[in-house]
């Protein structure tokens, strides 16, 4: 069978040839071939300036200017080649070039085999298309798709970024880079690492997927897939999102985020937290949805719907937060309500300002109707202060003093030891407390006072709270994961859980082993 088919295979023709002759002492079996010498196969034009043709093999050696041309889009040439007429196989060495419109192929040998339109080189080459320069240890190319398949130590050059990666699919006409396994995309002023990706080269578009982040000055953004357009400095990232503010030392994680890095802003969404760095505690705030701009000297973040934060002494909620590092002041801003300690405080608007200097919080403020409120340790009462406003003063992170000024009133119950011994009223211009771990330490009213203490028996439990009161102890964030509404929670766990399954199914690793399979082995031109 094999004997048939080869003989079935159509014969090289010699078209011309300045000199023709025979010398089977030196070169058995062979026409030799010389001047200008032009032969065609089956649809291909092969010249050079001398020949050796074995008729009976189908087979020839070409030496000299050779030209190997299939129709009108591929030509091989270089100072020495061979064919094999049986099998459609070519081998060039010699300053081989493998060309078609739209680039040109430079390496040390060439293997082209016309069946399979495929031609691989295994000793670096050299790749030059209309955008990028290619580099890389070994090499496939397909001629029907324009497609090079590298998977030894590629580099992609391009005046705005350079490529590095083992496993690159490239299609010269289109500019599609596709990346497999470790691979790095470096521009002017970010580096990106994925290992499973696209680039379109002509676009400056690319889609990032498995292990994947863009790197920046200042900023690392990590998630489950990644967009990035060079042209506009945008990225997006989907799932498992994870920003790195180098720094200010802060964290942003979401499941959805976009970012324009000319524009220096950011929104994240989808179970969102902003993390940042309190002296060594850590202060988280959620929203619907985060936004940050302004450069990292200016750095803003805003939290909107339903927004909440939570570090380990204080936390709270209210409708949206704005928090400016350059300030160091965090704004609680629409039915705000902050619980530090046992001591629920509500107000108009609450502020929250820290130092840059030590990097922690300095005072705080409660604009207009300030209340204050905590729970009778050992009754069922509450003690309670309002007024106008409220300004405090922490200490290594400790609320450890409170004013609260204007039309003050305030209901609180009075121990001896541990015996109840009247429920004290009074109003005042300014009450002054003192605390110590949270707890109320001492209390004092200035100016125009006036305070009755009643037994407990005498104080009606109608009047036991001040105009205003509502105590919302049932919303008190306990810890940093109650920053979340529960359907942000199940969304996360919906995410997690598809994400873990779909890392399960990632086969990358035996898709390359197939498409590496047989890659590698010798050119059978002598089959």
């Amino acid at each position: 069978m094999q004997a048939n088919a080869v003989l079935a295979q159509k014969p090289i023709n010699i078209e011309y040839s300045d000199f023709a002759d025979r010398d089977e002492a030196k070169i058995p079996g062979a026409v030799l071939l010389s001047g200008k010498v032009r032969m065609n196969h089956d649809g291909a034009i092969i010249t050079c300036n001398k020949a050796y043709f074995f008729q009976k093999e189908n087979y020839l050696k070409a030496f000299g200017e050779v030209q190997i041309v299939q129709g009108d889009t591929l030509y091989l040439n270089s100072d020495y080649a061979e064919y094999n007429g049986n099998i459609k196989q070519a081998f060039a060495t010699g300053n081989p070039v493998l060309r078609s419109p739209d680039m040109n192929l430079k390496t040390d040998t060439i293997n082209f085999d016309r069946n399979k339109q495929e031609a691989f080189y295994r000793n670096y080459g050299v790749i030059v298309d209309k955008d990028n320069t290619l580099k890389s240890k070994s090499g496939k190319y397909y001629a029907k798709e324009k497609k090079f398949q590298f998977l030894t130590a590629v580099t992609v050059s391009n005046p705005k970024y350079v490529i590095k990666s083992n496993h690159l699919d490239y299609y010269n006409n289109s500019g599609h880079a596709y990346l497999f396994g470790p691979s790095t995309i470096k521009g002017k002023d970010n580096f990106i690492y994925t290992e499973k990706g696209f680039y379109n080269s002509k676009k400056n578009v690319g889609h990032f997927l498995r292990k994947s982040y863009i790197k920046y000055k200042d900023r690392l953004i990590e998630g489950d897939s990644l967009y990035y357009d060079r042209k506009i400095e945008f990225a997006s990232a989907t799932n498992n999102v994870k920003i790195t503010d180098s720094i200010n030392k802060g964290i942003i994680k979401g499941h959805y985020a976009e970012m324009y890095k000319q524009k220096d802003s950011m929104f994240v969404t989808k179970h969102a937290v902003a993390i940042s760095l309190v002296e060594k505690d850590s202060l988280y705030i959620h929203g619907k949805i985060l936004m940050v701009t302004g450069k990292p000297e200016n750095r803003i973040i805003r939290a909107f719907k339903n927004a909440r934060f939570y570090k380990t002494d204080m936390s709270g909620k209210c409708d949206s937060i704005h928090s400016s590092t350059k300030l160091a002041l965090t704004k609680l801003i629409k039915n705000p309500v902050i619980w530090n300690g046992e001591n629920q405080m509500t107000g108009d608007e609450i502020h929250l300002i820290g130092n840059n200097r030590t990097e922690k919080l300095d005072s705080l403020k409660v604009l207009n109707n300030a209340f204050i409120i905590s729970k009778d340790s050992l009754g069922t009462g509450y003690n309670q202060i309002k007024g106008l406003n409220l300004y405090g003063k922490f200490k290594d992170n400790k609320l450890y003093e409170v004013d609260i000024v204007k039309n003050t009133e305030a209901i609180y119950y009075a121990y001896d030891k541990l015996e109840l011994i009247g429920i004290e009223k009074k109003l005042s211009s300014r009450i002054n407390m003192q605390l110590e771990d949270n707890k109320i330490r001492t209390l004092t009213s200035f100016k125009n006072i006036e305070s009755t203490t009643y037994p407990e028996k005498d104080f009606p439990e109608n009047v036991r709270k001040l105009r205003g009161f509502i105590w919302r102890g049932d919303e008190r964030i306990m810890s940093k994961e109650e920053i979340f509404p529960k359907e942000e929670i199940e969304l996360d766990e919906k995410i997690k859980k598809k994400s873990k399954l779909e890392n399960a199914k990632e086969n990358t690793p035996m898709k390359v082993r197939k498409e590496t399979k047989n890659y590698d082995k010798q050119n059978p031109l002598k089959k």
